[in-house]
């Protein structure tokens, strides 16, 4: 069945088709007439095909076997293998082939079954050259064509199956809205990063993965004006987890409106999602742990790290507020300024480690005591500031801070160590004490210092008069640290006589201040200025190394029984060296440790039993005597006392006074003199002033006396003319 063509329709035959590796399309001749098979290649390579000629069907099937064709000519009659068999041969190796009948065969049974068996078109014998070579490129052009679109196909499809990759593989969220805001497409990362499966959402509104508190904000983004394509709507805001399964985690979203007319359409409902026209297109990236970074920076810059309080300039913000709000209101706050005491030697002596375990122990012991809206803060070091808003007076003040004292009173225990720590509180109101943050900082910050100078573990409101005292306090300061670099300290000494014999059987060490404009300073002048200010421990080695070269002096010259008793400061004792220390001042003047006897109160040994005891026994081993002074006004305990190495007890001049005036004080020695002898202690009586005192003691078997009665405390060149004889009365001594 054969297609006349007229010559005007014929199109030369192409070389355009580039299936071989030459350019050429390559195509297989199939005959069993050697002539016809000659002249039919002859007139394909005319026109630029690269031929391969096969006479019968045999030879073809074999050339298939190593070779592959753009098309194949072929024969039906043929001996052997006929053109059906070499047909069907090339349908299971090279279906992509395609297939041309030249025969001479003409019936209509043989033309159909040749094109049932997939041949694209059947010339008829004798054929016309021009119709022939027009016939061949016109089925080579469709195979061409045909093989573009499956190429287009298949990159469509990869190209589809690339976007689903790229889609799904983001790690963002990619979704798809509708005008209302519901859900049309969203990709599978949503399911690793909320728990939600894609298939869930879609058809929902997109509030219902919002967090509670975005949800306005929100759902109002989407309806805001100026959105567009080159103005994205941008925002941060939480989502939902599915179930409790991850906590509620921070993403910034950026949506982007769909233009109807510009969004291509697709042959799948117009353009429609899951049913839903999409309108708005975005990604949701998760920013969760750049907001908890930020979160942590923000919280670094304004509270400290190992308490978790406000820091500095936290406190200095909410009080600035506070002030402000103050004022509007009329109403008064107040600023405490607490400072922990012993916490140094604990920190010194236990470790850093320690200390910051303490510090926390201590926050949470005092953020018990605050009311809702307080603000306790770490000012730095072992000082905490508080603010309480909103008070009605002093009494509201003065209860928290009672609060605050009771709280530390117990002890703490770190790890195998029980300590104890007090606080000493300042106190300044607004507008009384400062209407201004710095104003009120430094004014709670004088009275605390106040509360140091009275013995510590208290509180003071701050007053006017504290500011005056506290000009006299830095002058003073400063000449007392001059005073140490230009030798102004004394060393004067009292002698302990004993009772019996009247011989002076020792001498305590006494500082005083050789001042050049306010003359002589005795201890109660300057001592409590000098612990404030950390000078203790210096001023307290100076005075030690005066007294052992003076009394060593004296030791050597005859007097080898002759006691120096120094009364030490609680920071030397609690000093992790404190032993140390001591005995190599004793060793660099020669000093023998059983002539010292150092004096210390039993604060200083409850403020820490354990480590006060341990260097208490290291001394005692050393030759060195004990001795407790001011027995009587602190703890008292009979427990410490039979657990330490005392030697001394020295009974306080207040209960010695008592005496004189017939009152309860007389007891309390009566006690304190019959305790000593059940624990074969040593007995010394301060502030010994008539004979009636001397007297009375003398009768209860007190060992050692020392007061006015003999005298003052003097300096070593008139003491050092005195010794070896009997002291007379203060008036003669």
């Amino acid at each position: 069945m054969t297609k006349k063509r007229r010559a005007t329709d014929m199109k030369p035959a192409s070389t355009e088709w580039t299936y071989g590796d030459d350019g050429k399309a390559r195509i297989l001749v199939v005959d069993d007439d050697p002539r016809l098979l000659s002249g039919l290649a002859s007139l394909l390579r005319s026109k630029g095909y690269e031929v391969t000629e096969a006479e019968g069907g045999r030879m073809a099937c074999r050339i298939l076997e190593t070779e592959s064709f753009d098309l194949a000519m072929l024969d039906l009659r043929m001996p052997d293998v006929d053109g059906f068999g070499v047909m069907e041969r090339l349908s299971s190796e090279q279906p992509e082939c395609g297939v041309i009948v030249v025969s001479g065969e003409s019936s209509f049974s043989a033309v159909s079954r040749a094109l049932r068996r997939g041949a694209l078109d059947y010339i008829r014998k004798p054929f016309d050259p021009e119709e022939l070579l027009a016939t061949v490129d016109g089925v080579l052009g469709k195979r061409s064509l045909l093989r573009a679109h499956e190429h287009i196909r298949m990159r469509l499809e990869k190209s589809e199956e690339l976007h689903r990759y790229i889609v799904n593989s983001s790690p963002d969220i990619v979704f798809m809205l509708d005008g209302d805001g519901h859900f049309c497409f969203v990709n599978s990362k949503i399911e690793s990063l909320l728990g939600y499966q894609p298939a869930e959402l879609c058809g929902r509104h997109f509030r219902h993965i919002l967090d509670d508190r975005d949800i306005a904000r929100g759902t109002y983004a989407l309806k805001g004006p100026n959105i567009s394509a080159d103005n994205p709507r941008t925002l941060e805001v939480r989502l939902k987890t599915r179930g409790s399964r991850k906590a509620t985690r921070h993403f910034e979203i950026t949506a982007f409106p769909i233009d109807p007319e510009t969004w291509p359409h697709t042959n799948h409902d117009d353009g429609k999602y899951n049913g839903r026209e999409a309108r708005y297109y975005g990604t949701a990236r998760d920013v969760t742990e750049r907001k908890e970074a930020e979160a942590f920076i923000n919280f670094q810059a304004y509270h400290d790290l190992l308490t978790r309080l406000p820091n500095r300039a936290l406190f200095k913000d909410r009080l600035d507020l506070a002030i402000t709000h103050a004022r509007r209101s009329e109403q008064k706050l107040a600023v405490m300024f607490l400072d922990l005491d012993r916490f140094k030697v604990i920190n010194d002596t236990l470790g850093h480690a320690m200390g910051d375990r303490l510090l926390q122990a201590v926050t949470q012991r005092l953020e018990r005591c605050l009311r809702k809206g307080d603000t306790l803060s770490r000012f730095g070091g072992d000082e905490f500031t508080l603010l309480l808003p909103s008070i009605h007076g002093y009494e509201d003040a003065r209860q928290i801070s009672k609060k605050l004292i009771k709280a530390l009173r117990a002890p703490f225990q770190l790890g195998e160590h029980e300590v104890f720590v007090g606080v000493s509180i300042g106190i300044a109101t607004y507008p009384e004490a400062g209407e201004s943050m710095d104003q009120l900082i430094q004014n709670a910050d004088i009275a605390m210092y106040h509360v140091k100078a009275r013995g510590k573990d208290g509180y003071r409101f701050y007053s006017e008069s504290m500011s005056i005292d506290t000009a006299n306090r830095l002058s003073l300061e400063r000449d007392l640290r001059m005073a140490l670099e230009r030798d102004e300290l004394r060393v004067f000494y009292q002698p302990q006589v004993c009772s019996s014999s009247n011989r002076v059987v020792g001498l305590e060490a006494l500082v005083r201040w050789q001042h050049p404009e306010r003359g002589l300073l005795y201890p109660r002048d300057f001592l409590p200025l000098a612990e404030e200010t950390k000078l203790i421990a210096k001023l307290s080695e100076c005075v030690l190394d005066q007294a052992c070269h003076d009394v060593g002096q004296w030791i050597r010259e005859g007097h080898s029984d002759l006691r120096l008793a120094v009364n030490l400061s609680p920071v030397q004792v609690e000093h992790p060296r404190f032993v140390e220390t001591l005995m190599a001042q004793l060793q660099a003047h020669g000093f023998p440790p059983q002539n010292l006897e150092i004096e210390i109160t039993e604060n200083v040994i409850m403020n820490d039993l354990e480590q006060i005891s341990q260097k208490l026994r290291e001394l005692a081993s050393l030759g060195v005597r004990i001795a407790i002074d001011d027995f009587g006004t602190g703890y008292s305990s009979l427990n410490y006392i039979h657990r330490l190495p005392i030697h001394t007890l020295k009974v306080d001049q207040s209960f010695v006074k008592a005496i004189r005036r017939g009152e309860d004080g007389a007891c309390i020695v009566n006690a304190i003199v019959a305790m000593a002898h059940g624990l074969k202690l040593q007995i010394v009586a301060e502030g010994v002033e008539t004979d009636e005192q001397l007297t009375y003691l003398k009768s209860l078997g007190c060992h050692q006396v020392q007061g006015f009665f003999y005298g003052p405390a003097r300096p070593a060149d008139v003491i050092g003319k005195t010794l070896g004889h009997t002291p007379a009365r203060a008036v003669a001594f």
